[in-house]
């Protein structure tokens, strides 16, 4: 278990989501975004006839590599190396920046270009470099918009999701001098291109992420929609590339069948813009790739959990998400929020992200969404049980949910509790109905105790048998 993720506060995921829903235009603009894109991604799996049997040829490829994981990072290495592409382990966060930052000073580079990279937010490889006097400048717009603004991602695809353009607009004019008011999109667009594009040019080293690799030839792809890791990598004389273990596939064949699937899933895309693949290092150019477990492997050992190891990051389950639509991505306090990383963050440290798996309604769009068939509800209702049993659950709820479970196992105490608690519920005044322990209360009304229980209408309505042997 990573040591420092013990030095950090535990998430308090109902306590953030309130704070993002004070502000109730954005929680709806945000609620109203995000669905959108989700829309977009119905109409684009639609429109594959065999969208399914990809989901489940995606799903079986990925279980097939998790179980002999070990041979293919192994294959990848030597087959990454045989091509001139140097290769390092990490076992954690910290070893990943030191292997990061040797590198860099090995080559006597002072600033750093990024592209996408969660593996990076993961490792807080920013600071770390940042207080070693490195300077790293993340070049997707999104991750560029929350840098600017001393902030975090809060999805995964769309970092700055959160953020109205009128405030990127404010954000541009107070650190890169656009016109004060403006924010139309292609004049901020071009304001960032032209700050970029003098960062790409004086950049001495390109970090980027690893969307897959693969064994059977050493090389690795990674995805955009505006080049930056292309101009990055392609113009430094130093690439490292990051990437987490599960990233690695086994045959270029089997790339074909996740890129159909990876951006009709994100954005509705068929495919995104730039799909790249290195496979060598440029004559007279270093390139580097680091493998990171991280908390990997002891994922890879729990059974109930290892398929949440399959994710592709494409963010289609927190675009599905009525909770993390309405609640944003802050309110995970992790590098990877929603419905995936609920699943994941937990087996990282399973007391700190205790209440992400009860931020869910185990709806299971989900897992209807997921373009590798992970069973992401079920695993949220896992974790539910083991963080209870880890101590990550108050003792009022525990207490709570244990007499729930012993009223709903007998149904003569279920009745009885069921009739005292209706006659009690007509005449107990509103501000004892709504005192501060009830916090199901806080957001929502009850509705009107109705006359009669489902038993008692059924008693009354049910049709008369037809037969003595069809009654009850």
């Amino acid at each position: 278990m990573n040591r420092l993720l013990h030095t950090l506060p535990v998430i308090d995921h109902p306590a953030a989501a309130a704070r993002f829903l004070h502000d109730a235009d954005r929680a709806t603009w945000h609620d109203a975004s995000l669905w959108q894109v989700r829309r977009k991604r119905d109409r684009a799996a639609a429109m594959v006839e065999e969208w399914e049997e990809l989901r489940a040829l995606a799903s079986a490829i990925k279980e097939h590599t998790l179980s002999h994981l070990d041979t293919y990072l192994e294959a990848f290495e030597r087959h990454a190396t045989a091509n001139g592409i140097q290769v390092h382990w990490a076992a954690d966060a910290a070893e990943h920046n030191r292997i990061v930052l040797d590198l860099l000073r090995r080559h006597g580079a002072r600033r750093v270009v990024k592209s996408k990279s969660m593996l990076t937010e993961e490792c807080g490889l920013n600071p770390f470099l940042e207080a070693h006097g490195i300077e790293v400048v993340d070049t997707d717009l999104g991750e560029r918009i929350v840098q600017l603004a001393n902030d975090a991602p809060s999805h995964i695809v769309m970092p700055a999701i959160h953020y109205r353009q009128e405030e990127i607009g404010a954000l541009f004019h107070a650190k890169m001098g656009t016109e004060a008011g403006a924010d139309e999109p292609a004049y901020l667009a071009a304001a960032a291109r032209r700050d970029l594009r003098r960062r790409f040019l004086e950049a001495d080293a390109a970090i980027t992420g690893v969307n897959f690799a693969v064994a059977e030839t050493g090389g690795f792809v990674v995805c955009t929609n505006e080049g930056n890791a292309d101009l990055g990598a392609h113009l430094a004389p130093l690439h490292i590339a990051c990437m987490g273990l599960e990233k690695v596939i086994p045959r270029l064949d089997d790339l074909g069948v996740f890129l159909r699937l990876l951006a009709r899933s994100a954005t509705g895309q068929p495919i995104t813009v730039y799909t790249s693949h290195f496979h060598r290092p440029p004559p007279g150019r270093a390139l580097h790739v680091v493998l990171v477990d991280n908390g990997r492997s002891a994922q890879l050992a729990r059974p109930a959990y290892r398929a949440s190891l399959k994710c592709i990051r494409c963010g289609a389950c927190m675009n599905t998400c009525p909770v993390y639509r309405r609640s944003g991505g802050h309110s995970y306090g992790a590098p990877v929020p929603g419905p995936i990383g609920s699943i994941l963050m937990p087996g990282a440290d399973p007391v700190r992200y205790a209440s992400l798996p009860f931020a869910s309604t185990l709806c299971g769009s989900c897992s209807d969404v997921c373009p590798v068939q992970i069973d992401i509800h079920d695993q949220l209702y896992a974790w539910r049980q083991d963080v209870t049993r880890a101590g990550g659950v108050s003792r009022a709820k525990r207490w709570f949910m244990q007499m729930a479970g012993w009223l709903l196992a007998h149904p003569r105490r279920y009745r009885v509790a069921g009739a005292a608690l209706r006659r009690l519920l007509r005449h107990l005044p509103r501000r004892l109905l709504y005192a501060r322990p009830n916090t199901w209360g806080r957001a929502r009304e009850l509705p009107p105790v109705p006359p009669q229980t489902f038993r008692d209408w059924y008693r009354t309505h049910r049709p008369a048998p037809e037969h003595p042997a069809d009654m009850p």
